[in-house]
């Protein structure tokens, strides 16, 4: 059984030229699809985005959630990692095989191997319970805007340009090649620039492309990188080590 809740309908005509939301006439309205077996957790959710002007949908039957998800076409999936009858990661793991759509984790468990894997799996971003329904509305909102940016392949930060599709890097009129594992960094940090991005979280995102990354390897790709990054001019601490925590941007 689907149980599906939409508060301002896909799309949604005003008189006014607005929506009760604050949308444009016509404007597509966002929407969430939701695997939690918490019944109060995710009621809560649902009214929490139904007031910020998302549609919301909620999936009842957690061992077809990867086909009722996609059969959605949410822009976002907010996923349980422990549920009845099913595996969280697997799920991930099943929408990721055939969508890009973003995902994110919400777990009870503190393991760093949890994380790690979900990462691995494909997820975007990976929330603890308990947690502040703020938070996570911010979470959601967070990786629509990375989702929207990564639809164009050219990406900017400080002069600094990564072509995804061509795999290359630009700055100030010169250009280089990237390997597989630079883009992959570069683009992970563009997408966070600001933040500091754990490197759990990098060799999860390295993973992802079949390609096993221990620690070492990844400071070897990162120096590698910077060398690339300083062949072409680009400012010599663009990417910032962060002791004990990852690199940032």
């Amino acid at each position: 059984m689907l149980m599906l809740t939409i508060c301002s309908g896909s799309v949604k005509e005003s008189d006014k030229g607005m929506d009760g939301q604050g949308h444009a006439e016509g404007q597509r309205v966002p929407s969430v699809f939701i695997v939690e077996d918490d019944e109060a957790l995710c009621d809560g959710l649902m009214r929490l985005l139904c007031l910020q002007g998302f549609a919301a949908e909620r999936c009842m039957t957690f061992s077809k959630a990867a086909a009722e998800a996609l059969a959605a076409n949410a822009d976002c999936v907010v996923l349980d990692l422990k549920l009845p009858d099913a595996d969280g990661l697997q799920i991930c793991r099943d929408i990721r095989a055939v969508s890009k759509v973003p995902i994110i984790m919400l777990t009870s468990s503190e393991s760093e191997f949890d994380e790690v894997m979900a990462f691995g799996l494909g997820a975007d971003d990976y929330v603890t319970k308990p947690y502040r329904p703020a938070t996570l509305l911010a979470r959601i909102q967070s990786v629509l805007r990375r989702h929207e940016r990564d639809v164009s392949t050219v990406m900017e930060y400080a002069g600094v340009m990564l072509d995804v599709a061509a795999g290359t890097v630009s700055y100030a009129g010169t250009t280089r090649e990237l390997s597989r594992n630079e883009q992959r960094i570069l683009q992970l940090l563009m997408r966070n620039a600001g933040s500091v991005v754990s490197r759990q979280r990098i060799m999860a995102d390295l993973w992802e492309s079949d390609e096993f990354v221990d620690d070492n390897t990844l400071t070897v790709n990162v120096n590698r990188l910077r060398k690339v990054l300083g062949a072409i001019g680009a400012p010599e601490d663009l990417i910032k080590t962060r002791r004990g925590m990852g690199y940032s941007i």
